[in-house]
């Protein structure tokens, strides 16, 4: 199976046949919640714990950008130059983690070769447009950040494709771009609005308050958003390899 695939193969577990696009299995056990919560009590959890903060945000396909989903990112800081997020469809107790993005600054982003800049995308847009945000940080707070925000650059792979209805994580995964301020970047108008009744924004309102917000000039440099500025996305498909081998198998 490719990531550019529209339908995974029917299975219990593709969400082709109706129903509820839970996954599939028994409920938790006694057991395993006792286990769960002895666990956590005696272990330190150090990279979860490094979480500090949610945002809310869209992304589309790169092999498709007319396919978007609503995304929450988890984000902890390696460095003031390097973010990473767990990535998942909703805020809820039973979110499904659905990929992963790492975020640097246009530092870092010069220093990738151009092979490489293609797999990421620009937040320019993203943050003065008014469709990034912290649910429930005040907008005062979050204010500092947003200009350096706007600078970095973000490579987001996408493993679960709840959007077509799959129950679990199937095939390849899937390469994620960023809304851009054209109309084959702009994020459909009824995800946008779920989101703002969803938490009580407007983003209308947020897009003015952060018209100042100040983005150098050459924004999306070298081969950053590579699908808008050549109308050529990416897909991955997984083909069999021969192994490199050591020595001889038994």
């Amino acid at each position: 199976m490719a990531s550019s695939d529209d339908k995974p193969l029917p299975t219990p577990a593709s969400g082709t046949g109706g129903g509820s696009a839970a996954p599939p299995g028994k409920p938790t056990t006694v057991e395993s919640l006792v286990l769960d919560k002895g666990a956590a009590m005696l272990q330190s959890l150090r990279p979860v714990k490094q979480i500090k903060r949610h945002v809310c945000t869209f992304a589309l396909y790169a092999h498709d950008p007319h396919r978007q989903v609503e995304t929450h990112h988890f984000v902890s800081r390696l460095n003031q130059d390097v973010l990473q997020c767990a990535v998942y469809d909703t805020d809820d107790k039973n979110a499904r983690l659905i990929g992963v993005e790492y975020i640097v600054s246009r530092k870092i982003f010069d220093s990738l070769p151009a092979e490489e800049q293609r797999l990421w995308h620009s937040h320019a847009h993203e943050i003065k447009a008014g469709l990034w945000v912290s649910p429930h940080v005040p907008e005062t707070l979050e204010k500092a950040e947003l200009e350096q925000m706007a600078c970095t650059f973000g490579k987001f792979w996408c493993t679960w494709q709840v959007d077509r209805g799959d129950r679990l994580p199937l095939g390849a995964p899937a390469l994620m771009v960023s809304p851009q301020d054209e109309p084959a970047g702009a994020v459909l108008p009824d995800l946008v609005r779920k989101r703002d009744n969803r938490y009580g924004y407007s983003t209308k309102d947020l897009r003015a308050e952060r018209a100042n917000v100040q983005v150098p000039a050459g924004a999306r440099p070298g081969q950053a958003d590579y699908w808008l500025c050549h109308r050529k996305g990416f897909a991955v498909d997984v083909v069999p390899h021969e192994m490199k081998r050591h020595a001889p198998f038994p």
